[in-house]
């Protein structure tokens, strides 16, 4: 006898995110299809370089591979109040090039139906629209939906 497994309906379960926080008490997500990784990195792996945007933190080697990091909360323009740390958390997203971005904390995978996404409201921050998709209400808290390519088109990013 043959036992077979049962597979979710993605349409009820709904696409993956990764879940993080952008800063305390700013949860957002990525789609699951533009990350790459998911760690968090001890700060001396990190190589800053001088004269650079200060959102650029500087250069990681990762599996034999060069990828610039950047603070998150600061490529978007949000006020973000700096801390020691000691370790950074980073979500690196590929859409062409990859590009390692510092958040506060990484939550988790979250699944979320295509009904679920609903658009920017209107108190959202203006500063912030341009890198969004939408927003989506997961387990009663608004998740920020970014939009990976337009980080990676980011003009900080051009020339």
């Amino acid at each position: 006898m043959k036992t077979q497994l049962a597979i979710p309906d993605r349409q009820l379960m709904g696409d993956a995110y990764l879940k993080f926080q952008l800063a305390p008490r700013v949860p957002a997500v990525f789609a699951a299809r533009v990350v790459e990784e998911a760690i968090v990195l001890p700060t001396s792996q990190v190589t800053a370089i001088p004269n650079m945007p200060s959102c650029m933190l500087g250069l990681v080697n990762r599996r034999n591979r060069v990828i610039w990091i950047v603070n998150l909360v600061r490529l978007l323009g949000m006020p973000v109040p700096d801390r020691p740390r000691q370790h950074y958390s980073m979500v690196i997203v590929k859409s062409g090039s990859s590009l390692g971005l510092m958040v506060d904390d990484i939550d988790g995978i979250v699944h979320l139906r295509p009904d679920e996404l609903q658009p920017t409201p209107a108190q959202v921050n203006p500063i912030l629209v341009p890198y969004l998709r939408g927003c989506a209400v997961h387990n009663d808290q608004i998740l920020l939906v970014l939009d990976a390519e337009a980080v990676l088109q980011s003009s900080v990013f051009q020339g």
